[in-house]
């Protein structure tokens, strides 16, 4: 596999907040007074297998969202081809406000550069209604590895004919791209092992059947806090307050890595030509849950950083992050397999 180009985060403070989303209030009297939900449970699609970042946000948001509109919310986990599969079953799903999906970087910025046909376009077929916030990923290593710091693995990968084996929640995440980032920048082979999500990748590295992991920090953090995994480096431009003794990948002293940074980000979408209304009633709900002191506890305590924007400012956003990401999959040339 090449190796792989830098990634720099998207920078927030430059996203223009002009656009705004299709629809409108014209011919929509039952949703413009309120009627929506009916009772009909809503489904919320969460692309990627059970225990992983999206899924754990997911059950968070659902539980009180179900309990604010008055309803109950489902979570659907809908795995495979990075997020891609449940995206498009989601994209697929009538406009009405019953299905909501848990987007994500790779869902929603990535893949639509890394597979050929993911049949949904990231952009057209949805409407975005929250940006949930954006967390960087950790490396970690089994509790009884050898391993403490990054110069450890680094060492260790350049020594091992195929470099250390790494698992990921599939081919062109961010669990991956931290990865390759680190392969392209240390000049160091590593063995890439891609699952079908973080659950299971995530309970092979603690069983210790493959050598180490970058996983987004709402999955580490409760492992790396029961003892059954050790942080070795955050991907962040700067420590983590939720994990103040773990140094970033930057701070290894290691040649190349000066400027090394990777984030992730979640988000909440609905089907394309959902109406106005009830986007606005999501967003404005979805906004007050995150907002509650309980639920930025938990965010901060995963190591997220939380997100405030509008949906035109999230349209925006995630458009800068399409192009960003075609540019370094096609500069590093990585390929689905």
């Amino acid at each position: 596999m090449q190796r792989r180009t830098l990634i720099r985060s998207a920078a927030f403070g430059a996203i223009a907040a002009g656009a705004t989303l299709a629809g409108g209030l014209a011919g929509l009297p039952a949703f413009a007074q309120g009627t929506w939900p009916t009772g009909k449970a809503i489904t919320y699609m969460v692309p990627f297998p059970a225990g992983g970042t999206t899924d754990v946000l997911g059950r968070l948001i659902g539980q009180k969202l179900g309990a604010t509109l008055g309803t109950s919310v489902v979570v659907d986990n809908k795995g495979g081809a990075g997020g891609s599969v449940g995206s498009e079953i989601a994209s697929r799903a009538a406009p009405d406000g019953y299905t909501l999906l848990g987007g994500t970087v790779s869902s929603h910025a990535i893949n639509v550069s890394l597979y050929p046909k993911i049949g949904y376009d990231p952009i057209k077929s949805f409407a975005p209604v929250t940006l949930i916030g954006t967390n960087p990923t950790v490396l970690v290593v089994p509790a009884a590895s050898p391993y403490k710091t990054l110069k450890d693995v680094v060492e260790a990968s350049r020594a091992k004919p195929g470099g250390l084996s790494s698992a990921s929640a599939g081919i062109g995440t961010s669990q991956h791209l931290s990865l390759e980032l680190l392969a392209y920048k240390s000049g160091v082979k590593f063995n890439h092992v891609p699952y079908k999500g973080s659950g299971p990748a995530i309970q092979d590295v603690i069983g210790g059947q493959v050598d180490m992991m970058f996983d987004t920090t709402v999955v580490a953090a409760p492992h790396i806090q029961s003892g059954k995994l050790r942080a070795i480096a955050v991907t962040s431009p700067k420590r983590l307050a939720s994990m103040p003794d773990v140094p970033t990948v930057a701070e290894s002293g290691i040649k190349g890595l000066d400027d090394y940074s990777v984030l992730s980000w979640q988000a909440i979408f609905v089907p394309a030509a959902t109406p106005a209304p009830i986007v606005d009633r999501l967003h404005g709900d979805i906004r007050k849950i995150l907002a509650e002191p309980e639920m930025q506890d938990k965010l901060k305590g995963f190591g997220m950083e939380p997100a405030d924007m509008t949906t035109a400012q999230i349209a925006a956003f995630q458009k800068a992050e399409v192009e960003k990401w075609a540019q370094v999959i096609k500069a590093a040339n990585i390929k689905p397999e």
